[in-house]
């Protein structure tokens, strides 16, 4: 795609996306917090399943860059329309 074209999207597809995103990543959350609650990080380091953790530590910090991203964004276009 050329620089400075937009591309076309589906804000409908788009928003139903993020519905289905949001009820899953609170599903997740929910679920890490239930571990979190019951089990110290040095248990879950020692007993947890090396592969597993580090698969999980990888989506987490996939989300959270992903989620940085979309703040920056949503604050930059805040940030407009104060001016």
């Amino acid at each position: 795609m050329a620089p400075g074209v937009k591309k076309q999207i589906d804000v409908t597809r788009l928003k139903a996306d993020l519905a289905v995103a949001g009820v899953e990543l609170l599903s997740a959350q929910c679920a890490a917090d239930r571990v979190r609650l019951q089990y110290s990080p040095h248990d879950v380091a020692t007993h947890g399943e090396a592969v597993m953790l580090k698969r999980a530590i990888a989506s987490a910090k996939a989300l959270h860059q992903f989620f940085s991203q979309i703040d920056a964004q949503l604050k930059h276009q805040e940030a407009d329309g104060n001016r």
